[in-house]
């Protein structure tokens, strides 16, 4: 009899029956990919399931996983979904205080951490916590138990399990509570989304179908696991037949690129601009003809749109843009690449062309944790797609507009509410079961999604019109010189940013100038630099409307990243926090004469953890 998959764990069968293949999932260690065949794969997320049975744990309890991506976290997420174990995947770049909530108010009984770092940092907090009883990691650590023992004690008492398990399993029921997923948040503590089997399996089934890539291709994973999105495509992924390299680690993505190959990936956009930049960077280091080339293909790709008709000339010149150009940018990525999915923020819409003209279609979808998360993507297989939306409505959910715009959802993947929040699940889940994005969007030519803000960041000037930030601050990033920014001005007369520039483009434009500096305090105050983002800045402003525009900027030295504080981990700005530490900035941009433009504001370096800039430094195009 054929599997259905009703419920996450189903996927194991379904792949045994459908599509068995070597490499299911991979790995890496310091050295080498390993792999683990499909039958692998539903034997030891198996024992593990009776290891856990085997420790106590029963169905309803809770446990956390803390890692970077690694195949092996696919045992413990499918040994907990067989059992009834609600699985609670954790960042592994939190704070201490953000794990310390996280793990009281979800009521762990056992800890996965994915390395000796972790371990130290996590078993002090666990250790405070009566309700955990167990702390195990993913790789060896000395003095630590490991991973491998719970899969040790399911294989020693397999015999005494395995029809229990086949039981538990038989009384999972598709609506039973799966995982909970605290969001990161940008203000306040963290709320715990609790996702159903339902929820997760009507999604990624739904999803799925948007391409026809299957059991004859491959993928690599480095998004983080614990977030919904990557989780959900991973589930895709497996539901496809896909085989799966998962990369831990920002620094190893180049290099599984060029081995692994893929057909596919996820991403978000900050990536994506990073490639962009490459390719960009790329193309100044060349001179005379081959220079000209280089830059008239890419300008070519502004002609790009999803299934576009052009004509004979245009065919001729993108054939030939090809040939010399776009098949290095592909080669660059590894040679295979036929789709990037890229969610979690907007995509800049010269990405998506110069990829869509290299053949490497962007898929850009919209969702989140509370919707499980899928709303809207870019399909290749409905032909349903158009740069600069999030495409169309997923199969099986409704959309509609609240009177403020607000997109509202209904459908299987709205979440079943927030862990022990009535009152905040109340604030999202209308009586009528409508789910309340925050977002503001509308269907552009009745058909493509949109999203214009976010509800709870737009603002009022003094003079009453509105302001929506983030569109304001995607144009703006779409300067080279600027890495992040935040539009300010709530009940103030004009709107005003605060900007981090891309300090590692910046270095490079001032070694070409001659431009000294002792380091990025000092760099942001030199008259050269801020006349250039001046530039920038009256460049974007002749694209907005004239309440919108930014009529005052200041420097920061700071670059924003979620080690620091200044983003969430899945990038997004953390605007209270970013308003309370530069407080003093903001106060001086509202209080200083209109004659000034631009402020040199001295600030305390911070060091940038999490380089994204080492990617596009890796990838050698």
């Amino acid at each position: 009899m054929a599997t259905e998959v009703k419920r996450t764990f189903d996927i194991l069968d379904y792949c045994l029956q459908n599509f068995p293949r070597k490499d299911a999932l991979g790995g890496k260690d310091s050295k080498d990919w390993y792999v683990y065949s499909t039958a692998e794969y539903v034997e030891k997320s198996h024992q593990f399931a009776m290891g856990l049975m085997a420790l106590g744990l029963k169905k309803g309890d809770k446990v956390a996983t803390v890692t970077t991506n690694r195949p092996e976290w696919n045992f413990a997420d499918m040994g907990l979904a067989m059992t009834g174990i609600v699985h609670v995947p954790i960042y592994p770049t939190i704070g201490d205080e953000e794990y310390s909530y996280i793990l009281e108010h979800a009521e762990i009984h056992l800890l996965l951490v994915g390395d000796r770092k972790l371990y130290e940092k996590l078993s002090p907090i666990a250790a405070s916590l009566p309700e955990i009883a167990h702390i195990y990691t993913f790789e060896e650590v000395a003095g630590a138990p490991n991973f491998e023992e719970i899969i040790e004690l399911g294989k020693s008492h397999q015999e005494e399990l395995k029809e229990q398990l086949e039981q538990i399993k038989k009384d999972v029921d598709p609506e039973d509570l799966a995982t909970i997923i605290y969001t990161s948040g940008t203000t306040g503590v963290p709320k715990g989304v609790m996702l159903t089997h339902t929820n997760l399996v009507s999604n990624f089934v739904a999803h799925s179908k948007m391409h026809n890539l299957g059991k004859d291709h491959h993928v690599i994973s480095f998004l983080p696991l614990c977030h919904v999105y990557e989780r959900s495509v991973n589930y895709h992924f497996q539901y496809k037949g896909m085989g799966i390299y998962y990369v831990g680690n920002l620094g190893q993505i180049v290099s599984a690129i060029k081995e692994i190959k893929p057909h596919m990936f996820n991403s978000v956009p900050r990536l994506l601009e990073r490639v962009y930049d490459g390719f960009v960077s790329k193309g100044k280091e060349l001179t005379g003809l081959k220079k000209v080339i280089y830059f008239w293909a890419l300008n070519l790709t502004r002609h790009f749109e999803y299934n576009k008709k052009y004509n004979l000339f245009l065919k001729i010149r993108i054939k030939l843009a090809d040939k010399l150009i776009y098949s290095k940018w592909r080669e660059a990525l590894g040679g295979n690449i036929v789709y990037v999915v890229s969610g979690g923020a907007a995509l800049q819409p010269r990405i998506a062309r110069v990829l869509g003209m290299a053949g490497m279609l962007n898929l850009e979808g919209y969702g989140l944790t509370e919707t499980s998360p899928v709303i809207s993507v870019n399909n290749p297989n409905s032909k349903v797609m158009k740069i600069g939306t999030v495409g169309e409505v997923l199969p099986g959910v409704e959309v509609k507009f609240g009177e403020d715009g607000e997109i509202l959802v209904k459908g299987p993947g709205v979440m079943k509410g927030y862990y022990k929040a009535p009152d905040l699940t109340a604030e999202v889940i209308d009586e009528d079961g409508w789910f309340h994005t925050g977002d503001i969007g509308i269907l552009d030519e009745g058909k493509y999604l949109k999203i214009t803000d976010r509800k709870k960041e737009m603002f009022k000037l003094s003079g009453g019109k509105y302001i929506a930030p983030q569109m304001i601050e995607n144009k703006i990033k779409g300067s080279f010189f600027i890495e992040q920014v935040m539009v300010i001005g709530a009940s103030e007369k004009f709107a005003s940013a605060l900007i981090s520039p891309n300090f590692a483009y910046l270095h490079d434009w001032c070694s070409q100038r001659r431009i000294h500096f002792q380091d990025n305090e000092d760099l942001i105050l030199k008259p050269e630099v801020i006349a250039q983002l001046q530039k920038e800045v009256a460049a974007i402003n002749k694209t907005l409307g004239e309440h919108e525009e930014i009529k005052r900027f200041r420097l920061v030295s700071d670059e924003w990243t979620p080690q620091s504080g200044e983003l969430s981990p899945t990038l997004k700005l953390k605007r209270n926090y970013l308003a309370a530490k530069y407080k003093s900035i903001i106060d001086e941009i509202y209080s200083v004469s209109k004659s000034q433009t631009a402020g040199r504001p001295r600030l305390p370096k911070i060091n940038l953890n999490f380089d994204i800039n080492e990617f596009i430094k890796r990838l050698k195009l």
